[in-house]
């Protein structure tokens, strides 16, 4: 909205705001304020017998008012609920002058302004766990009158802030209508928390790596890139943090770990974002099938410390995470699914079966990508379960070790969970002049026009050269583990500020 175009509502805020100043009320005072409690602690602890909570201070936002004459009854909504209050004018304005009380508790405080009480707790006559003010302070007054639940004339109720565009902008109204959505967050954070303490549980180190990068790699995706003044060079908002995070390994660590904020300019789908995070683990002397083990042990743990149990609800679904998970290979998968075995297809063959599979490909397209699209447009929407799928041609995977059994495939794993990858792994390609090789064939699939090849990083060509031993590494989407974990349709409902177009602004005629 332009600046200077306000609602009425508005502006009769900011008409109070003035005159609480003309009263000599500051409403923005800086000092702290002695909070000892929270809606929640009062109650899960009060009892009239036991703790009867004769002196508490908490705070928070004003959500409703109903003035009885000299007496009121309100809410107010703190981090962790709502919490009803009980406002006589005479004991909050001793004395005489109760002008003050009708002024302000009236007139000039507003549903969002963030207010301050003190007194205690008592039970109203129908039950309700009530404080009994005896002081009361504004602590910030709000300008932007919140949305409200609007009720019809046959009674229903309809909240006033559903719509997804609103909530994903203006995510700090969202958390406060809204508050349920606060539990998609913490149980995200909740998550990684879990997935931190089991890595550094088994001595792996957590680091940071370079976000802005002289050269984009470890994945096959679009970079967004910026400039560098001081060094008047182009550099890379990263794309995957894997090639760094191998350095390391070289460098002598036995096990590293990061969460990530990488960045793909791609498209915005609900399973996807430009910017989005991802747990990225190497460890040494290991290989992909061991990390199988590891990732299927971390994940349960996550769901069981989540939910009570590895079975989470995911919209009309029960995910089980509980271990041993199903495994196939990606031509087992495709086979499974669409009844065509492309074992030993060469790249023409593998386009004639895209078409008559009815899957989109197009001249850019080599081996790699012809197999991906069938697995991912046949088999890949089949898999609701969390699945392995194994064994990929090397064409689609420049950063894996070559299969020690098949010709033409590479060790590496992804899995799949409600239709969508969550997780890829390699044994990680140690052999510095295959892994030059795999490069350079990735500059012939850009020669192609294919836009998502990689490039070669020459820096981290010349640390394999120095020896990295047998590794085993792990990339993790934690957004969409997130919207597994805590059944969200869109990853923009576990992302607090996801990346949304311009806001249009209102321009008054």
């Amino acid at each position: 909205m332009m600046q200077g175009h306000r609602s009425d509502q508005e502006l009769v805020r900011r008409e109070a705001l003035q005159k609480l100043r003309d009263l000599g009320i500051d409403p923005y005072p800086g000092e702290a304020y002695p909070v000892t409690t929270t809606a929640q602690a009062i109650r899960d602890g009060y009892d009239a017998e036991s703790n009867p909570m004769q002196d508490v201070t908490l705070a928070g936002r004003l959500m409703s008012v109903r003035v009885m004459g000299k007496a009121s009854f309100a809410e107010i909504q703190d981090s962790t609920g709502r919490m009803q209050i009980y406002v006589n004018r005479d004991e909050i304005c001793p004395g005489e002058d109760k002008s003050l009380y009708n002024e302000v508790f009236k007139k000039l405080l507003d549903i969002g302004d963030f207010i301050g009480v003190r007194g205690h707790v008592f039970l109203t006559q129908t039950g309700e766990i009530t404080v009994h003010v005896v002081s009361l302070k504004l602590l910030a007054k709000s300008l932007h009158p919140l949305p409200i639940v609007k009720v019809d004339a046959e009674g229903h109720a309809h909240d006033a802030f559903k719509d997804p565009e609103l909530r994903y902008r203006q995510r700090y109204v969202d958390l406060v209508v809204n508050p349920e959505v606060k539990d998609a967050f913490v149980k995200r954070t909740r998550m990684v928390q879990v997935m931190r303490e089991f890595m550094s549980s088994r001595g792996y180190l957590e680091v940071e790596t370079p976000i802005l990068q002289p050269l984009y790699g470890g994945a096959l995706a679009k970079p967004f890139k910026t400039h560098h003044n001081t060094l008047d060079m182009t550099l890379f908002l990263r794309i995957a943090n894997e090639l760094y995070l191998k350095r390391l390994i070289v460098g002598g660590f036995d096990g590293v770990f990061e969460f990530a904020k990488n960045f793909r300019n791609e498209g915005m789908s609900r399973f996807h974002n430009p910017e989005f995070t991802v747990m990225e683990l190497y460890v040494a002397y290991k290989d992909c099938f061991w990390m199988m083990d590891f990732y299927e042990e971390m994940i349960e743990k996550v769901a069981i410390e989540l939910h009570g149990s590895a079975q989470v609800q995911v919209g009309d679904k029960v995910i089980d995470f509980k271990r041993p998970w199903k495994r196939y290979t990606m031509f087992e998968a495709i086979r499974e699914y669409t009844g065509v075995d492309i074992t030993g297809m060469d790249e023409e063959q593998l386009r004639q079966v895209a078409r008559d599979l009815h899957v989109e490909v197009d001249p850019t397209m080599g081996k790699g990508k012809l197999i991906d699209e069938i697995f991912g447009t046949h088999a890949e929407p089949k898999l609701i379960q969390p699945t392995f799928i194994t064994d990929y041609p090397v064409e689609m995977s420049p950063l894996a070790k070559k299969h020690r059994e098949h010709e033409g495939l590479v060790e590496r794993f992804e899995v799949i969970c409600n239709a969508k990858e969550i997780a890829n792994a390699f044994t990680e390609l140690n052999d510095p002049i295959d892994q030059r090789e795999r490069f350079e064939e990735q500059l012939a699939l850009g020669k192609r026009g294919d836009t998502e090849s990689m490039v070669v990083d020459e820096d981290f060509l010349r640390s394999l050269e120095y020896g990295m031993p047998p590794t085993a590494g792990i990339g993790v989407g934690i957004d969409r583990l997130a919207m597994i974990m805590t059944n969200s349709a869109s990853i923009q409902d576990v992302i607090f500020f996801p990346q949304m177009r311009p806001e249009k602004k209102i321009v008054a005629e």
